[in-house]
């Protein structure tokens, strides 16, 4: 880091083996993940990597013909990343586990994931923004990483653009990533432009290293040295000496502020240990510029020297603690080290499923060493709401493979700190623990963002019915942001999504994946009924065939009771009307009828319903009878009376930057919702509690990333069934008169 002396990629064979071959230790690993909204370039700064370090010819290709930027199908139709990718590269004998995340906001389950696999973050800006900043989901997850000090820097990408600028791109994240102290980012290196084109554009062709003063030509496809001239002198200069400052402001040399202050030249290789520590503390976030190779170019513009702050600033695995553990049954165990000669301890940090492989877990090793052909313990926290299991068994682990586009490439084994794909796992899912199984050992989970937009689904046929429940499960285990439901009140199937395009995407692997077809429906709201005013009215099933006929009549009361009361039931008949052993039969059959609802199909709640008079017959009067006539009862009861709907409520819980509290709180009251008030969230956040009728937020998630241009997040918990207005009520009944014509 920091240009001091000439590199040049290792050849391809060497770049691509070395990165997939025998273990390597941990100070000899590197863990990066590539944060950035989409469009950012993130995978493009990953294929020039990959060029860089020997891993693909000047094609972009590894040996058997195939690209690291391969995708899947559904990443192929879709035009954007979805998923979690690894691509492991060498440089100087270091092995660097890239870990590139989708940037799309739907999808940052994908993202968490990369963030608890890797040890560090490389946040990809693009230059060409239009003044659209750099992205409140993005600063969001600066913050969530700076509240755990893991390193970041910052890479500019898109410096070919003609609307692209550095400086001023490099002062905005200074701004916005900085806070308090925005002397903590900034640039190592600054773009030098070549002569201007017909348009006027004059691209970038080389750096201008601000510590050693060292120029990096990269116009003629391999980097070359020079010293810059004199017209260069004040523009790295005055980089150049905030840059000093704020290296010497991170060190743990006390007197270097002093000494540079009074006029003293600060050695560079001081400067630059100073700055490798900082940046592995993380403290100091560096930012870079990189774009493609030009065709036919061995190396991409600012690739080598991003490899060299990876693999000399950035903290190799022994320096980041590993998380919590604890026994399956929640004993204590002895905080981990990483170290390859100790209990084994890896976390499933991803599933996939390949069509001739099978189920495929890309794994984290935090302690010990795994090995193909091992049993291993899983353990698994389960998550029951969202459809996934509790696992708490042994299983085999299969062969063990470093992926590389399409290719997976078999290894020895992976020590810890590497991160490796594990076959046939097929109890393990994302999240889980694998430890050795005479020491079984379960980590603490990481956060998963909750799915909060429904999506109902039907089988499309027949066909599709059969194999739904499997394909069904097997999605959810790849994917803990979704959340399976089998709606007891509406009888629905419905998936959590966390966006729109997160449900497309579900929907298409069932189809492509498990071969099963779904359609989307609308989504039901569980709704109540319950009666507007008292009533009265006699339940009479008499009918007489061959044989023993069927006699059984009963007369009841119903009245209205306080919201949340649900059913009661009471007996006052008198003088045997209905005999004894019957009287259980009616209420069963009032229950059965309330479940099925009297007027839209919705349950009936909070009344209460007494039989006060009734006959029998000594012959032909039975259980089933008398079940009969208490469900007639009530739903006579319910024809002369009005009927009101009851909807559910939630709690929502809002957070979002103060300055969309205002047009969250107006959005919320035209929903229909009570805002309760607003607490303060820390960081310029602020909390709008509110009560809103769960049917008027089904596409709040989307909804409220649009109104905060991403920002924004939201909890909602059931709190109660309350009236429904009139008005809305009377839609509704339209709307289930229009379906039930359809139909």
């Amino acid at each position: 880091m920091g240009g001091d002396r000439k590199d040049t990629a290792p050849g391809a064979a060497g770049g691509a083996s070395a990165a997939a071959g025998a273990a390597a230790r941990p100070e000899a690993i590197r863990n990066v993940v590539l944060v950035g909204h989409a469009g950012a370039g993130k995978t493009t700064l990953v294929e020039a990597l990959a060029l860089t370090t020997g891993a693909v010819n000047r094609a972009g290709r590894v040996e058997d013909g195939t690209a690291v930027s391969d995708h899947d199908e559904i990443e192929q139709r879709q035009q954007r990343s979805v998923q979690l990718s690894l691509v492991p590269v060498e440089w100087e004998g270091v092995r660097i586990n890239v870990l590139d995340t989708p940037g799309y906001a739907d999808f940052v389950g994908e993202l968490r994931a990369g963030l608890r696999a890797a040890d560090a973050a490389l946040f990809v800006v693009s230059a060409a923004q239009d003044g659209e900043g750099i992205g409140g989901a993005t600063r969001m997850v600066w913050e969530e990483c700076a509240a755990v000090g893991m390193p970041r820097a910052v890479v500019i990408t898109h410096l070919e653009s003609a609307r692209a600028g550095f400086e001023e791109t490099a002062a905005q994240c200074a701004a916005e990533l900085g806070g308090d102290d925005p002397d903590a980012v900034l640039p190592l290196y600054l773009p030098l432009h070549g002569p201007a084109g017909p348009d006027g554009h004059a691209p970038v062709t080389g750096l201008a290293g601000l510590l050693t003063g060292t120029l990096y030509d990269y116009s003629s496809g391999e980097r070359t040295e020079s010293r810059p001239g004199p017209d260069l002198a004040p523009r790295i200069a005055e980089a150049r000496n905030r840059l000093i400052e704020g290296i010497i402001a991170e060190s743990e040399d006390e007197t270097l502020m002093d000494r540079y202050l009074g006029g003293e030249e600060i050695d560079v290789r001081t400067l630059i240990t100073d700055l490798e520590r900082a940046v592995a503390r993380g403290s100091f976030h560096p930012v870079l510029a990189a774009a493609p190779a030009a065709e036919g170019a061995r190396q991409g513009l600012g690739t080598v020297e991003l490899l060299e702050l990876v693999t000399r600033g950035f903290p190799t695995p022994l320096e980041r603690r590993p998380p919590k553990v604890t026994a399956p049954d929640g004993s204590p165990r002895p905080d981990l080290t990483c170290d390859p000669d100790g209990p084994l301890a890896a976390e499933v940090v991803k599933t996939a499923s390949d069509p001739y492989v099978g189920r495929i877990s890309l794994v984290r090793v935090f302690s010990g060493t795994l090995r193909p052909d091992e049993t291993v313990h899983v353990s698994g926290h389960g998550m029951e709401d969202r459809g996934h299991e509790d696992h708490d068994v042994d299983e085999r682990v299969g062969a063990l493979t470093s992926p590389f586009g399409r290719q997976q490439r078999p290894v020895p084994s992976a020590g810890a700190g590497d991160l490796v794909c594990v076959a046939k796992l097929s109890r393990a899912e994302t999240g889980d623990t694998l430890s050795g199984k005479d020491f079984p050992l379960l980590m603490a989970p990481w956060q998963m963002p909750d799915p909060l937009l429904p999506v109902a689904i039907e089988a499309h046929s027949k066909a599709d019915e059969d194999k739904l429940s499997l394909g069904l499960s097997r999605l959810v285990a790849e994917d803990p942001t979704m959340r399976l439901e089998q709606n007891p009140d509406t009888g629905q199937v419905v998936l959590w999504c966390l966006g729109e395009a997160h449900a497309d995407v579900a929907l298409e692997r069932l189809r492509t994946r498990y071969g099963v077809q779904v359609d989307a429906v609308p989504h039901r709201v569980p709704l109540r009924e319950t009666f507007g005013q008292a009533a009265a009215a006699r339940g009479r099933h008499v009918k007489q065939s061959g044989g023993h006929g069927q006699f059984a009549i009963c007369e009841i009361e119903v009245e209205p009771l306080p919201v949340g009361s649900g059913i009661e039931f009471v007996d006052k008949v008198v003088g045997g009307a209905v005999p004894r052993q019957f009287i259980p039969s009616v209420e069963k059959g009032v229950r059965a009828q309330a479940a099925r609802g009297v007027a839209l199909g919705f349950p009936v709640v909070d009344i209460r319903v007494t039989l006060s008079d009734g006959k029998a017959h000594s012959v032909d009067s039975s259980d089933a009878a008398f079940q009969t006539a208490g469900a007639l009862a009530l739903r006579e009861a319910a024809a002369d009376c009005p009927i009101h709907l009851l909807e559910p409520v939630d709690e929502v819980g809002v957070l979002v930057p103060d300055a969309y509290v205002g047009p969250v709180m107006s959005d919320l009251s035209g929903r229909r919702g009570r805002v309760l008030g607003t607490e303060p969230a820390g960081a310029g956040r602020s909390v709008v509690r509110a009560e809103v009728p769960e049917i008027e937020i089904g596409r709040y998630a989307v909804d409220l990333r649009s109104l905060s241009h991403g920002t924004g997040r939201f909890s909602r918990h059931y709190a109660r069934h309350e009236p429904m207005p009139a008005q809305v009520a009377a839609r509704l009944r339209r709307e289930e008169e229009a379906e039930a014509h359809s139909r």
